[in-house]
């Protein structure tokens, strides 16, 4: 059976926002942006392609940057993924789209477009730019009306965690496609917003509550965070399958497993939340990459300091990129994970 394996494709660093957690500019808002040329985008599709032929697996991609949509080639690279027929979903930024311009991404494949929400109004402003709130609201619509999936994604934090049941709310109002949220990661260790483990795990609670609610409202609730499954395995609503191989990876994190990303430089990571060269998509087999020992450091799961000694290490191992952001050590204790061993 064929599994897939997921590409974070980031083809441009330009951007219209320096929203306050992005990895590209927290740290320096003047660096240089790099963008992937075309003859490159090609090389490594062709590499990301062979790659997946190889081993069997199904390739999706993620067309993210920056913003896609400013790269001065992008509806050529449009051309090409259609040529090719790769199934493919964008992250992006609201303000270049319009009723033609999705059309037109859903006639070359894209099925599914990612907007951000980190807050209501005033909050979400505030992190990204102002009026970006309004702006990714009305969009919602016009991604939807030409048939594609309308995911919403929010990046909790102690800033916003009081906000994100109102997000609920909103994403259900407005007949969101895909809601989910994913913890915030530290680019740099002063920078922490840090949130208790009992503080997340009450928002996991309420935000569960709200999950019920809306069950029938036609938006998928992601549980993205693996941390989610701690949580059901609690409740009882998970239990651990038996006769399962007691060396085999079954869910959890993706890193090292189904996904890796690759940057415009051609640098590939094993997960752009952290950092995690593992290689470049220019000079090196993406097979190779993917197979090396350099990748094989974030699947040595006997080496998860807290993990390795919990039942769910096959199904959960929390976020290693949020422990990096708060330790620099991917293998330390996922901060906001409440379990006690």
């Amino acid at each position: 059976m064929e599994q897939y394996l997921a590409f974070q494709w980031h083809i441009t660093d330009s951007c219209d926002q320096r929203c306050q957690h992005c990895y590209i500019f927290s740290e320096d808002n003047d660096i240089p942006i790099i963008e992937m040329s075309y003859e490159k985008m090609e090389h490594v599709l062709e590499n990301c392609m062979d790659m997946c032929k190889k081993l069997n697996r199904i390739p999706y991609f993620y067309i993210t940057g920056g913003d896609p949509i400013l790269h001065k080639d992008f509806w050529t690279f449009m051309e090409m993924l259609k040529f090719h027929n790769v199934s493919f979903g964008l992250l992006g930024n609201p303000f270049h789209l319009n009723d033609e311009i999705c059309k037109k991404l859903r006639y070359y494949g894209c099925d599914k477009y990612q907007l951000s929400i980190d807050g209501m109004r005033n909050n979400h402003d505030s992190i990204r730019k102002p009026g970006s709130f309004d702006t990714t609201i009305e969009k919602i619509k016009c991604i939807r009306n030409e048939g594609i999936k309308c995911v919403v994604m929010t990046t909790v934090s102690k800033i916003n965690i009081a906000e994100i049941p109102q997000i609920i709310d909103l994403v259900a109002h407005h007949h969101v496609d895909i809601f989910a949220f994913a913890r915030y990661c530290p680019t740099s260790l002063e920078k922490s917003t840090h949130i208790e483990s009992n503080e997340y795990k009450e928002l996991l609670e309420i935000c569960w509550e709200k999950f019920k609610e809306y069950k029938d409202s036609g938006t998928t609730f992601n549980l993205k965070d693996h941390l989610w499954t701690l949580f059901l395995y609690e409740k009882g609503l998970f239990t651990i399958p038996e006769g399962l191989d007691d060396n085999k990876i079954y869910d959890g994190c993706n890193c090292a497993n189904c996904h890796m990303t690759i940057l415009p430089n051609g640098d590939v990571y094993a997960c752009r939340r952290m950092e995690s060269l593992i290689g470049n998509a220019f000079s090196e087999s993406m097979q190779d990459i993917f197979l090396g020992e350099k990748m094989d450091k974030y699947r040595q799961y006997d080496k998860f300091e807290k993990c390795s000694k919990c039942e769910l290490l096959r199904f959960c191992r929390g976020c290693p990129a949020v422990a990096y952001g708060y330790t620099h050590n991917a293998y330390a204790a996922d901060p906001q994970c409440w379990k006690e061993i």
